[in-house]
């Protein structure tokens, strides 16, 4: 039995099967690890050797991260610890792109050192695929 890998980064993205004769590279929404889900909270991002942490929020929130809005951008790989102020939890992070301005600050994407679900206080809607 052949045992499938998942594609290495930058490869093209796997098929999905429609139908018997009908094949379509599989949607970014497809390829996730975790669902995304619309959610504007506060919360607060600690910088390592910084005294003052930065207020910000949420935009989008999911298991293994979010993207956050920020008055400020940081760089590709800063690491971070992210609070939620309404639980009180503290979760590792790290920025995983550069940050991108919106009308609302800049838009910071990061992801969890581990997948966190409960972090975030909600529950996850099931996986579209």
């Amino acid at each position: 039995m052949h045992k499938a890998t998942p594609p290495a980064p930058g490869a093209a993205a796997p098929n999905v099967k429609r139908s018997a004769n009908t094949v379509r590279p599989q949607t970014n929404e497809e390829r996730r690890r975790a669902q995304r889900v619309f959610l504007r909270m506060p919360v607060i991002v600690h910088l390592e050797g910084k005294p003052n942490p930065i207020h910000g929020t949420t935009h989008t929130v999911s298991a293994s991260g979010a993207m956050l809005i920020l008055p400020q951008g940081l760089p590709t790989g800063t690491k971070v610890s992210v609070e939620n102020p309404k639980t009180q939890k503290t979760v590792e992070a790290h920025v995983v792109r550069p940050p991108v301005m919106s009308a609302e600050g800049s838009l910071v994407p990061i992801e969890f050192t581990a997948p966190s679900p409960q972090f975030w206080n909600i529950f996850f809607p099931p996986a579209a695929n």
